[in-house]
């Protein structure tokens, strides 16, 4: 996380901690997509990333998303008011 957080780069991964992290902790993200693909839909992650990418692009900075075959939500840690 902390060369994403360096470099400014939204992180792909499949470690559910990194929800925690994001809102729980309220650690600083420029954006999470967590992979839940199974075994069986593997070969359709990378056309999944890359229509996330293309239909989403500008949304996913600051965001967690959980991508999922055919689907994904995007969400944003809420914003304290005295944040």
């Amino acid at each position: 996380m902390g060369l994403a957080l360096t470099e400014n780069r939204i992180l792909l991964t499949e470690d559910k901690d990194f929800g925690w992290l994001v809102f729980a902790g309220h650690m600083g993200s420029p954006g999470v997509i967590l992979i839940r693909f199974p075994a069986s839909a593997r070969s359709l992650l990378a056309e999944s990333v890359l229509k996330l990418v293309s239909e989403h692009g500008s949304q996913l900075v600051g965001a967690f998303v959980v991508l999922r075959p055919g689907a994904a939500r995007i969400s944003f840690r809420p914003q304290h008011p005295w944040a």
